[in-house]
């Protein structure tokens, strides 16, 4: 069999519901790379929340964070890597606005950058509940511009907020409302999606996008899985990314959908 590029989504994909890799998916991983195919993570997270597991299955190649916005070889120089980011005075305009914007808490991130303005304690997935003094964002502690702005936003407001977006910097940025229960818009570079970075790894590894086999579950996973040669939707998958997607997994992701998937796909033998 030619040798893959396997591009695997995190949240909902490779990772179970309580965020961890099962020990099937991770032999399932290990066996593919030592078969020779390649797995890379592509992920919306930021890289301070990925790089414990790139480092749990042992990769060591390049991994995309923030939506394709991010190419980097964690612990490692690497001539390859790239970041876009977009102006930092978007961030301050949105500050300006907060209040009437309904905006809750604004985090602006990139490869080292890490800064967040929230008007109370709250508890949103990735974010700490509480700041150390120097996370705090403001006119003055943002001296660089981000690969990512994460808004919290009223629910009754989120339209609203998009539409201000889109009105004030729409040649910009793209915003994207997080899937799930919390109301989130996140703003990347403009036309910057997770098939980006794809394609980057796709000329790294010499790898012609019919080998390309792209794992995903929600919307921000749209244009990977177009991009791909074989797109696979996972069970638990948006009824939209299940239609785009070349396949669906049989069972879900907490019950090792993309490992038994993989291991059937690439002729695997993995001990159970």
């Amino acid at each position: 069999m030619e040798r893959k590029l396997i591009a695997i989504d995190l949240d909902g994909t490779t990772l179970n519901k309580q965020s961890q890799v099962s020990p099937k998916t991770k032999a399932v991983l290990t066996a593919a790379r030592q078969a020779g195919h390649l797995v890379s993570i592509v992920t919306g997270r930021p890289n301070r929340l990925s790089a414990n597991i790139y480092d749990d299955l042992n990769l060591d190649g390049p991994m995309i964070n923030f939506n394709g916005s991010l190419g980097h070889i964690p612990h490692h120089e690497w001539a390859g890597e790239y970041q876009y980011t977009f102006d930092r005075g978007i961030a301050f305009d949105l500050l300006a606005h907060r209040a009437e914007l309904g905006i809750q808490m604004i985090a602006a991130e990139g490869k080292h950058l890490f800064l967040a303005m929230q008007d109370q304690p709250r508890q949103i997935g990735f974010f700490p509940s509480v700041l150390q003094s120097n996370q705090i964002l403001n006119q003055k502690s943002l001296t660089q511009n981000p690969t990512s702005l994460t808004i919290a936003v009223d629910r009754s407001h989120q339209d609203q907020l998009l539409s201000y977006l889109r009105h004030n910097f729409n040649d910009q940025i793209d915003a994207a409302p997080w899937g799930g229960p919390d109301s989130v818009v996140e703003l990347g570079a403009k036309g910057i999606q997770k098939a980006t970075g794809v394609e980057v790894l796709a000329h790294h590894y010499h790898v012609q996008r019919a080998n390309i086999i792209a794992f995903g579950d929600e919307h921000n996973d749209r244009a990977m899985i177009d991009y791909a040669g074989w797109g696979v939707a996972m069970q638990n998958a948006t009824p939209a990314i299940k239609q785009l997607a070349n396949d669906v997994t049989a069972v879900d992701n907490d019950h090792d959908g993309l490992a038994n998937y993989l291991a059937d796909y690439l002729h695997l033998d993995v001990a159970e």
